[in-house]
C-alpha cells in the first residue's frame, strides 16, 4: 500500500522535497535558489497538468524564463543598465518596492487575473478556475519582485501560499498542499530576517 501511494504521489513528494529548500534558499536570500527552483519547476510542469491546474502549469513555463532573469539580475546586481549607479555592487541588495509601480503592477495582476479565468472556464474543464487563475496572477508579479530583491515580494507570497495550500488539499496534492502551509510561516520569517538584512546591507 505503501508503494503504491509512493508511486501515485511521486511527483508530488519530489517537488515538495524541492520546494522546501527553494523557501530555505530563498529566506537566506541565496542564489541557490534558483537552480533548485529550475528542477521544481520543470517537474510542476508535469504534475500540474496531470492534475487539472491548466494555469499553474502554464505560469511553471512562466517560472523557469524568470529563474534566468533572477540569475542574472542578482548575479549582476546593480551593474544592470537601469540601475545607473557610478559605483556599481557586485550583487543586487535587498530594496523596498517602488511606490511608482504599485499602481501599475495591481492592474497588471486583475487583468491577467481576469484573463485567465476566462481562459480556463472557456477552453478546459478547471473546476477551480477563480482560485488557480488567482495564485497565476499573483505570482506573475511575485516571482518579479523576487528577481529584483524587493522586501515585500514576501506578502505577495504569503497571500499566494494561503490560496495555494487550501487549493491544493482540494486536488489531492497532500505534500505540496502541506508544504504551501509550511510556506506561510517561513514567509512570514523570511519578510524580517530580509527586513534585517536590508538594514545590515544599507549600514555597511
Amino acid at each position: 500500500m505503501i508503494s503504491t501511494f509512493i508511486t501515485a504521489h511521486w511527483l508530488d513528494i519530489v517537488t515538495t522535497i524541492l520546494g522546501l529548500a527553494y523557501i530555505l534558499f530563498e529566506y537566506k536570500a541565496s542564489a541557490w535558489m534558483w537552480l533548485v527552483g529550475f528542477l521544481m519547476q520543470s517537474l510542476g510542469i508535469v504534475l500540474y497538468y496531470q492534475k487539472g491546474l491548466y494555469a499553474d502549469c502554464g505560469m511553471e513555463f512562466y517560472y523557469l524564463m524568470m529563474t534566468i532573469y533572477g540569475v542574472g539580475c542578482w548575479a549582476l546586481g546593480d551593474k544592470l543598465w537601469w540601475k545607473h549607479k557610478k559605483k556599481p555592487a557586485a550583487t543586487l541588495a535587498i530594496s523596498h518596492f517602488p511606490r511608482r509601480l504599485m499602481l501599475p503592477w495591481i492592474t497588471v495582476i486583475l487583468c491577467i487575473w481576469g484573463i485567465i479565468y476566462w481562459l480556463l472556464v472557456t477552453f478546459t474543464n478547471s473546476n477551480v478556475p477563480l482560485a488557480d487563475s488567482f495564485t497565476t496572477a499573483l505570482s506573475i508579479v511575485g516571482i518579479w519582485a523576487l528577481a529584483h530583491k524587493y522586501l515585500e515580494q514576501w506578502f505577495i507570497w504569503i497571500a499566494v501560499d494561503v490560496v495555494t495550500c487550501i487549493l491544493y488539499f482540494y486536488k489531492d496534492i497532500p505534500f505540496k498542499a502541506s508544504l504551501y502551509g509550511l510556506y506561510v510561516v517561513i514567509a512570514v520569517m523570511g519578510y524580517y530576517k530580509w527586513k534585517q538584512m536590508m538594514k545590515e546591507e544599507k549600514a555597511t
